[in-house]
Formats: structure tokens, sequence, C-alpha cells
């Protein structure tokens, strides 16, 4: 009898990176037939990033089936990587004891990453369940702020005493179990465990076995403290290229680590957050959420753009009668508006992550300005000819083009102004410009361009 060919699964992912649809198909089959074995290898060896896309893409019921499934098989990390609201929906269908199994298997900053979006009683069962060490150990991490070092770092860290050689330090990693599943520096403590310096891994291989730990020591390593936030956490290692850094407490004791994969998580995040919003999108918005709660995330800003777009055409009613004296105002005034608004937009964008980087501060704000100032001269000559030149065609009317000229030179300097003092002053009174600038740049760049564009048509063609 001939052997039955066994089909090879599709590849995961397509040639430019998306989720293959026929993989996806495959799993969802597997699950629906509760078939373990093809459901494992499909699925058994991908990496949790990857795992977390397969569970995006499938439908929200098979989710938590496709964990149940595959149980001790799973790899909890994967739900690091799916967004907030999936996660959420897989952890609530899933019993306790389940959820403590993955979390126990986890590095410690997943197992918090897991944790923290739980309903506190939820949390507080499924820390129950695990021993009394790692139960005490990710309940101080959840006790640091939300977005902190102490959340992002990982508890586990090798550490040893000043008095130990090269030798010794070398023995205790090779003959200890239970050792960091990755790690790039070892840490010098003393018996309170306070931070005393941190050896680079390089240096110690490079070292001769009897040389003292503290002669290898850099007591002047950079340190993170725990309630420090997370952005300052990543400019830190930005700007000083660390792959590691130590993390203490307020006693200066060493309680974990943070590595560079974390902070890569952290600015990837806050990068999102940024656009988010400018764009008037809420921070916690993903692509899995529920028509309402999107809907209601964002109906206030929309609400303010609304307020602002009733002053803005205000303006149209001062100038009333000249409008219905010469239609082609009506026609022209959007066009310098909207080019004021585009212009303001990409100032503003700079300006607002110049300043979520720091890269902005009071040293070269003077500098900035002017140049985003003379930016808007510039493109305001330039944009003056070609609608100048534009509406002449248009309309056969010669002092139409010098009209809309000058308002669109008094629009892009406006908004290259409004682009960069408004967020700067927004920083200033500590309130965060990727959130609140652009319905304050809209309106200038609108009531400007409405106003300049109408006035000087008034004073040109003496309307009244």
């Amino acid at each position: 009898m001939p052997r039955r060919k066994t089909r090879t699964p599709p590849p995961m992912r397509d040639d430019d990176g998306t989720i293959n649809a026929k993989f996806v198909a495959q799993v969802d089959s597997a699950i629906e037939a509760a078939d373990v074995a093809k459901l494992r290898g499909l699925v058994g060896d991908l990496h949790e990033s990857d795992l977390g896309a397969v569970l995006e893409a499938l439908d929200a019921e098979k989710r938590s089936r496709l964990v149940e499934l595959l149980g001790i098989h799973f790899d909890f990390t994967a739900l690091t990587e799916v967004d907030d609201a999936v996660r959420e929906e897989i952890l609530e269908e899933l019993p306790p004891q389940t959820v403590a199994q993955g979390v126990s298997e986890m590095e410690s900053d997943d197992a918090v990453a897991i944790l923290e979006d739980l309903p506190h009683e939820e949390r507080a069962e499924i820390l129950e369940q695990l021993p009394q060490p790692e139960r005490v150990s990710l309940s101080r991490s959840l006790d640091y702020p939300e977005d902190s070092a102490g959340r992002r770092m990982q508890t586990e860290f090798i550490a040893v005493p000043p008095d130990w050689d090269v030798g010794q330090a070398i023995d205790y990693m090779r003959e200890t179990a239970e050792l960091p599943e990755h790690f790039y520096e070892i840490y010098v403590v003393d018996e309170a465990q306070h931070f005393l310096g941190a050896v680079p891994l390089d240096r110690l291989l490079r070292s001769k076995r009897p040389v003292p730990i503290s002669e290898l020591m850099d007591a002047e390593r950079r340190l993170v403290h725990a309630d420090q936030d997370q952005e300052e956490v990543a400019r830190l290692f930005q700007r000083y290229d660390l792959v590691a850094a130590p993390v203490v407490d307020a006693n200066e004791r060493l309680v974990g680590i943070i590595t560079f994969d974390d902070v890569a998580d952290v600015i990837v995040e806050e990068a999102e957050e940024d656009i988010k919003a400018l764009g008037g999108v809420t921070r916690d918005e993903e692509l899995s959420d529920s028509v309402w709660s999107i809907a209601r995330g964002r109906f206030n800003w929309l609400l303010v753009n609304l307020a602002t777009a009733f002053l803005a055409s205000s303006v149209l009613g001062v100038f009333e009668g000249q409008l219905e004296k010469m239609v082609a105002l009506a026609v022209l005034a959007p066009i310098v508006a909207s080019q004021g608004g585009n212009a303001t937009t990409q100032t503003m964008t700079v300006a607002v992550r110049a300043l979520a980087t720091q890269a902005l501060s009071d040293a070269n704000a003077r500098r900035v300005i002017f140049r985003e100032i003379m930016v808007g001269v510039l493109n305001g000559v330039a944009f003056a000819v070609i609608t100048g030149v534009a509406a002449v065609v248009w309309f056969r009317v010669p002092g139409l083009g010098v009209v809309i000229g000058l308002a669109m030179i008094c629009n892009l300097i406006a908004a290259a102004a409004g682009g960069i003092l408004i967020p700067l002053a927004l920083h200033r009174l500590k309130v965060d410009p990727a959130v609140a600038s652009s319905p304050f740049v809209t309106t200038v760049t609108d009531v400007v361009g409405f106003f300049s564009f109408l006035s000087i048509a008034t004073l040109w063609f003496g309307l009244r």
C-alpha cells in the first residue's frame, strides 16, 4: 500500500512579512478538530512574536482554545506580543491555575506585563498560586508606578560579593542552574545588596582566574532608579549606547536590571503614543478594540475640533458682504487656510517629536524657532507665486494673484510660528504637546488664513 504523503504547511508569513491567510486557516481547522498534534506541528516551534501574530489573526473564540489545546507547550510570552484587548480577552477565558503555571515559567518582566492589566482580585488569585519567592518578587515589581523602570525590569540577575575573584565568579555561573536566560554583565553587591559596581562579561572572560572582581568592576556604572520613568530610561540607553543597566531602589539596593530589548519596546510604545496623540487618538486604542470603545475614545477630540472649526468659520461671517460681491473669494479662501494647516502640521510634528526626545530645549529653542520661521517665509514666497498665477489663470482677475499671494505668505509664516511656539508653550506649562497642540495650531492657521486673505482682498478691491 503506498505511503500517504503529508502536506507541508504553508509558511507562516508571506514574502512581504504579513501573516499568511492559508497558514491561519490551517491553524483554525486544527483548533476546530481539536487536533493537538497538528497544532503543535504548526505553531509549537514559533517564536513568541510570530505566535502572538497568529493569535491576533484568529477569531476571538479560537484564541483561548488554542492556549488550552497546547497546554504546557504554549509559550505564555506570546501574550506580551498581542494587543492589550486581545490579551485581556484570552486571560478572562483561562482558569487562574493555567495562567499561574504559564506566568511561573516566564521571565519576571514578561510576567509583570501579563499581570499588570488584570483586575486586582484576579491578579491576587494568580499570585497566590505561585511559589513565595516568585510571588514576592512580582508583587514588588507591580507596586512600582506604571511606566516606571520597576515595572520594566527583570529581577533575575547575577550578583557576587566584591571579595570574590574571577575564578570563583566563573565557577558560580557554571554550577548554578537558575541563571537568567540572557545576561551581559554581572553585578557586585555588599551583604545588604547595595550596588557597588558592574563587570561586563567580555572583561571578566579576558581576565585571569586569580584577579579580584573588585579590580574589574566599574563603580561609576550608570544606574537606573526603580521609580524612574521608562522614557527617561530609554533616553539614557540611547544617549550612552547601553546594553543593560542595573536598577536600584531608594536605598541603592540592587533590585533588577533593564536590558536593551525592554528599552526597544519602550521606544516603540512612546513613538506610537506620540503619533496617536497627534491624530487625536487615545494611547490605549488598538486595532482589536470594539467599535463602541473606539468611537467613544475619538469623540472628545472631534468635539474640540468642531468647536475650533466654528471659530474659524466665524471669520468668514465677518466678511459676508465681501464674499457675496466676489464669489472667487469664497472659492480661494479655503486654499489659503488648508495650505497653512498642512504647513503647521509639518512644523508641529517635528517640534513635538524633538521635545519628546529632548532634542529641543532652552539651549537651542531660539535657533530652531528662527529656522522654522525662515522656512515659512521661503515656502510662503514660493507658494505665493504658484497660487497667484493659478488664481489669475482661473478667474482672469489680475488682482486676485497679488491678494492670494500676500495671504499665502502671511499664513505660512503664522503656520511656522504656531507650529513651533505652541508646542513649546504647552511643554513649559507641563501639558503634553502631542495631545494638545493640534487643535490650537489648526485654529491659528484657519483664522489667520481666512482673515488675512479676506482683509487684503477688501483693501485691494475696495469691497465694503
